[in-house]
């Protein structure tokens, strides 16, 4: 078995399969081979009911967590017309039913418009949040009561691929990471008086990476891990005085730029500029009066 090094892994995940269990798999292959162990987390979990695209981060990849919340992730999803769950999901408990058969293409596109740019989102109660230091799901499975403030989300781009009236509906959406689609199916639901809970999910790609086929995974190393930040090379000396602590580097008519493009109009990400000393990621800068200032030092260097 091949060691796998750090940086990013792009794998499929099954319907069926928690995305804590992936972590889990990839944590007993790094232990069955040899060399060091690194740190392994997911870059955005995705519900059981749900599939494809799911990075693993590894090493100090890890550290970079924050940054993969800043770039689009694309979703296909099913919306089923008629019945809201309490998971707002196909798993769940049935808790309010309405009149599907008024709904038309027409009206689920005016009501689809209000839900684009930023809005106040409420997360579903099975979400990933934490209430009190625990995960909402868990408070949730146990039989718990509780509310969980609306966050800030982003929704892009929303289309509507295919409808089944008055059963269900296909929709393509653009998020910033943190949006909820179950959150977005439950909420078109109540704004056209139908009631709704998603019978299906898939996550078809997170900024430039595509979903892998099953079966299959991609590993992503260097700078190619954040390729929509500008990328500046440090000489050894620079890297070393990064390393040592200095609060600053003067490379200010170095050239830089990113090998990837945000969507025109999508929120930017924070104005963070990428390290790479002898090709390696080493550190996040930002931009300083006497110069660039280390945000975020990587060691070891990925």
């Amino acid at each position: 078995m091949s060691r796998v090094s750090p940086g990013l892994l792009l794998v499929h995940k099954p319907v069926g399969v928690t995305s804590a269990s992936l972590v889990e798999a990839l944590r007993g292959e790094l232990a069955a081979t040899p060399g060091k162990l690194h740190k392994v987390c997911h870059g955005g979990a995705l519900d059981p009911f749900a599939e494809g695209l799911l990075l693993l981060l590894l090493g100090p990849a890890t550290k970079l967590f924050e940054r993969l919340h800043e770039v689009p992730k694309a979703y296909e999803a099913t919306v089923r017309w008629g019945v809201e769950t309490d998971t707002v999901d196909l798993n769940g408990r049935p808790t309010a039913e309405g009149d599907a058969r008024a709904l038309t293409p027409a009206l689920l596109e005016a009501a689809l418009e209000g839900f684009r740019g930023w809005q106040a989102q409420v997360p579903p109660a099975t979400s990933n949040k934490r209430v009190g230091g625990e995960r909402a799901y868990v408070k949730a499975h146990r039989g718990e009561a509780f509310e969980l403030p609306p966050s800030n989300v982003y929704l892009h781009e929303a289309r509507w691929l295919a409808h089944e009236l008055p059963t269900r509906s296909r929709l393509e959406v653009v998020v910033r990471g943190g949006f909820y689609v179950r959150s977005l199916a439950r909420d078109l639901g109540r704004a056209v008086g139908a009631r709704a809970h998603l019978e299906a999910l898939r996550r078809v790609r997170i900024g430039p990476w595509p979903a892998p086929a099953p079966g299959q995974r991609v590993h992503i190393e260097g700078a190619g891990v954040v390729p929509w930040l500008e990328r500046v090379e440090l000489s050894d000396d620079e890297w070393g005085r990064v390393k040592a602590g200095a609060a600053s580097v003067d490379v200010r008519a170095r050239p830089r730029r990113a090998d990837w493009a945000l969507p025109a109009g999508f929120p930017a990400p924070a104005p963070w500029l990428v390290g790479l000393h002898q090709r390696r990621v080493v550190a996040l800068f930002e931009r300083a009066s006497e110069g660039l200032a280390p945000v975020q030092v990587l060691w070891p260097p990925l």
